[in-house]
């Protein structure tokens, strides 16, 4: 089965109170500095269906869900306040949007490398989606401590009393309630001023002491520039969907498949290597035109006995946006028995209905009062903050987000989004440069910006990147040739033989009656494609199906296993999931057996049946432990990690983390290893066990322990790094020690690899722009000055622009120059036998996700130890 065809067939891949207003149903707490949203007009809303299908689908009355006695109703309480005042006094939500953006990045540049960048390799002029931030090269920001006497607990009274003064302090400034920020310096070190407060005529004294004077790259400055930015789009009509800006009124319909491609753009402002810069790309949100509830009136009207299950899969765990404050919410439950005449309570003690409440502060009709209610529990950080009540959303007033799987595998879905979001390069920096040229152009704009002296360079950064040597692929009887550009050598492979070829003597083929015809075709076919590669695939050991239950398949396995059985391949009529994890399970836990599982519609084309049975006899043969192409890998003694973690869909807030190691010197051949974890000590237990147990193994292949050891760390977010670098690397390095014995102490490198990263780079090829080719580099200008970073694009696109992938070494007592490690990574990205080209990771890392996968999405259980040296989960 191909890893397109599983990945579809499972389903793919984070104050006072006195003034507070109350809580809005099915919106994040407001600080209480901010005024309320302007009320939107309601969406139009389709003709509803039959009365059969809205009066009575719920199907019956159902238990009160546990946790909740029968008619209870949420109290919501009022979350600590926070804002900080932008421009003319006006508030905006700062307190969320400081806990969204990391002012300091965790310094984990090692002390040795005093020289990042490296020398091999053509220079290759680029175009990167950044723009520089101009100001006055003695631009200066002054920070202010604000006291109050007698004390203000309310953080918007004391905003209302500070501004007050704006002869003093100018139209220009910002305030988070203590601390004030302005683009200019007061006359004095210490000013008092007197303010009255209108609600008892108290006088208040205000103490505004300078406490710094902030240089243009100081964090306290980028937290003011990314706060300033924010407000700048919302003056040219974007409005904030999540943590990135869209424009609604530019929404793309797509009818057919009732879809909306709404773009927007995601925007950061960081202190790269030499300067402060915009990253800026561009963003599409996908929406369902349709609401949520007609969702429900389809699965309602398609088949009532078993409308709540099905309901509870499609729109549990699914993401919806609320229309009329463009906010994002997680479905965590149904509430089947609450309905929009239910009332909550307000702030003030005073009960109102969901219905009722819509209309007063949205002027929005409910049109169905039987609809149940969606539950959207609050998450950490929203405890944190104080709510700790559940959040109820009307399905009529919610718009799915994202596409569904069963969209995913639909090619004509893909196909008809793809044209609205798959940017061309060209197109891309019309767009960017476009956005930034309008910011610059608006009235609005220029004011806010004039007054804190900042602008935008009207043009994107030009800068130089390398492209490394194009690497030498071997199979038996000598060098692949290839093109670079296309990395890709599927055609060359013809005719060659497999590095190492490992012959199928012994193996069972299982399928049903319905595709017996088709299990014998593709067995002949296997048995011609085997040869010229090196494989001897012999007849296998037939077992008929008369039905496709997940009994039958077990039962069949469980008697045509033994121990000389090499592997297991069943034909499965459809691409059900409990079948597949059945078997998988069975296969990887109970019975250990390489297994291979093919859906029968791919075996339906027969023009295509030699294609399939090629790709498909070079993974039978990974699985078996053989090898297909190598590189040439000078580093002698060396051993490369790759480690990731995926989500356990059996357990809510479990991963499942896999260990992959290299146990040859041409990185070919692994050892893997699998851990569940909730905690970072349980990922570090794991990682333990799984590292020693590479080390006995490589000691068993080799005779001795690697000198040099490089992680490559996959699946680690920004929020994660630091403790990445102060917890997850002493351990490690730790886990080696104890491994080999206290006179062990190999040259460790650790590379955190990352793939969500908005940064875009450009080449020109004449008067075009393009993708730049495989293996260009990026280690200057848009690098982090306190990182051992690097960009680096290994894999080719045909359609939209390539996606980097960002390369951070946080540990290197190896010895390596930059140039050799990055050359070493670009190399491990030409190794993963699944596809005949570059991939975007090195193989380690892929096979890491491919392991972590089957475990979380299948198996559930730690896999058999007798498969830990065999890619068995590809």
């Amino acid at each position: 089965m191909s890893g397109r065809a599983r990945g579809r067939a499972r389903g793919r891949a984070r104050g006072g109170t006195e003034e507070q207003q109350a809580r809005r149903p099915g919106e994040a707490e407001q600080a209480a500095t901010v005024p309320p949203p302007p009320v939107m007009p309601p969406q139009e809303t389709q003709a509803p269906p039959p009365a059969s299908g809205r009066a009575s689908y719920r199907g019956g009355a159902r238990e009160p869900r546990p946790g909740m006695a029968s008619g209870e109703c949420p109290r919501v309480p009022t979350a600590e306040l926070g804002a900080m005042t932008i421009g003319t006094g006006e508030a905006s939500e700062v307190g969320r949007r400081r806990r969204e953006f990391r002012y300091v990045e965790a310094r984990t540049r090692p002390a040795h490398i005093v020289d990042k960048r490296g020398s091999v390799g053509n220079q290759l002029p680029l175009i990167a989606n950044f723009f520089r931030m101009e100001r006055a090269p003695d631009w200066h920001m002054y920070q202010y401590h604000v006291d109050f006497n007698p004390v203000v607990e309310s953080k918007r009274m004391r905003i209302a009393l500070l501004f007050q003064h704006e002869n003093l302090l100018g139209r220009t400034r910002a305030f988070d309630g203590m601390v004030l920020f302005l683009p200019v310096r007061l006359m004095q070190q210490t000013t008092e001023v007197y303010s009255k407060r209108k609600t008892d005529d108290v006088q208040i004294r205000i103490t505004i002491t300078m406490t710094n004077e902030l240089p243009p790259n100081s964090p306290q400055c980028l937290q003011v520039y990314n706060i300033i930015f924010r407000r700048v789009l919302a003056m040219v009509d974007m409005k904030q969907i999540g943590r990135n800006y869209y424009n609604p009124s530019l929404a793309i319909s797509i009818p057919q498949h009732r879809l909306q491609v709404m773009p927007g753009f995601v925007t950061s402002i960081l202190q790269y290597e030499n300067e402060v810069l915009l990253n800026c790309d561009i963003s599409h949100k996908i929406l369902r035109s349709d609401s949520v509830l007609d969702l429900m009136y389809d699965m309602y009207q398609r088949n009532q006995n078993t409308f709540h299950d099905e309901a509870t899969r499609s729109l549990v765990g699914s993401i919806v946006l609320t229309r009329y404050n463009n906010r994002t919410y997680r479905v965590d439950d149904i509430e089947w028995d609450k309905r929009p005449d239910d009332t909550f309570k307000l702030h003030d003690g005073s009960e109102i209905s969901y219905r009722d409440y819509y209309k007063k502060n949205y002027e929005i009709d409910v049109q169905d009062a039987d609809q149940p209610l969606l539950v959207s529990k609050p998450k950490k950080k929203d405890i944190r903050r104080g709510q700790k009540d559940n959040l109820y959303l009307l399905p009529e007033l919610c718009k799915m987000t994202g596409l569904t799987d069963e969209a995913r595998a639909d090619f004509n879905v893909m196909k008809d989004v793809g044209a609205h979001t798959r940017v061309a390069p060209a197109g891309r920096i019309q767009s960017l440069t476009s956005f930034v040229r309008q910011i610059n152009s608006n009235e609005n704009v220029c004011k806010e910006m004039g007054g804190w002296g900042l602008r935008f360079a009207q043009d994107l950064l030009n800068l130089n990147g390398r492209i490394l040597p194009q690497e030498k692929i071997f199979q038996q009887g000598g060098e692949l040739s290839y093109k670079q550009e296309d990395a890709d050598w599927s055609r060359d492979m013809r005719g060659k033989q497999l590095i190492t070829a490992v012959s199928l003597d012994n193996w069972v083929i299982i399928y049903t009656r319905k595709n017996s015809g088709q299990a014998q075709d593709f067995v002949q076919t296997l048995s011609r494609v085997g040869p010229p590669m090196g494989m001897k695939i012999s007849q296998p050991i037939p077992c008929e199906l008369t039905d496709d239950r997940n009994e039958s398949y077990l039962s069949a396995l469980r008697n045509s296993i033994t121990p000389k059985i090499q592997l297991v391949m069943c034909v499965l009529p459809t691409n059900k999931k409990d079948r597949y994890d059945a078997i998988k399970k069975f296969t990887c836990v109970d019975r250990p057996v390489p297994s291979q599982v093919i859906v029968s519609r791919t075996l339906n084309k027969k023009q295509m049946m030699m294609s399939v049975a090629t790709k498909v006899a070079i993974q039978l043969n990974c699985k078996l432990g053989g090898e297909v192409w190598a590189l040439e890998i000078p580093l002698k003694n060396l051993m490369v990690v790759g480690i990731d973690s995926y989500h356990n869909s059996s357990k809510r807030g479990h991963s499942v983390g896999g260990v992959i190691a290299s146990m040859n010197g041409a990185l070919t051949r692994y050892y893997s290893r699998c851990t569940f974890q909730h905690s970072m000590q349980e990922l570090m237990d794991g990682l333990r066990v799984g590292m020693q147990g590479a080390l006995q193994k490589y000691h068993e292949v080799n005779g001795s322990l690697p000198e040099r050891i490089i992680v490559y760390r996959d699946g680690v977010g920004d929020g994660q790094l630091p403790a990445v670098a102060e917890h997850e690397v002493p351990q490690l390095l730790d886990s080696f020690k104890k491994a080999g014995g206290q006179e062990y102490n190999p040259k460790v490198g650790v590379v955190i690899v990352k793939k969500r990263i908005n940064s875009r780079f450009f080449a020109r090829a004449g008067q075009q722009l393009t993708n730049p080719p495989p293996g260009t580099v990026i280690d200057t200008e848009v690098t982090k000055p306190e990182w051992y970073d690097f960009f680096l694009v290994s894999q080719s696109v045909r359609q939209g622009t390539v996606s980097p992938t960002h390369y951070n070494v946080i540990w290197d007592t190896t010895g390596l120059r930059p140039d050799h490690m990055q050359r070493l990574t670009y190399k491990l990205c030409h190794l993963y036998y699944n596809w005949p080209g570059t991939i975007r990771v090195p193989a380690p890392c892929q096979y890491a996700h491919k392991l972590a996968f089957l475990v979380g999405q299948s198996i559930h259980k730690d896999p058999s130890f007798d498969l830990a040296d065999r890619l068995y989960f590809l």
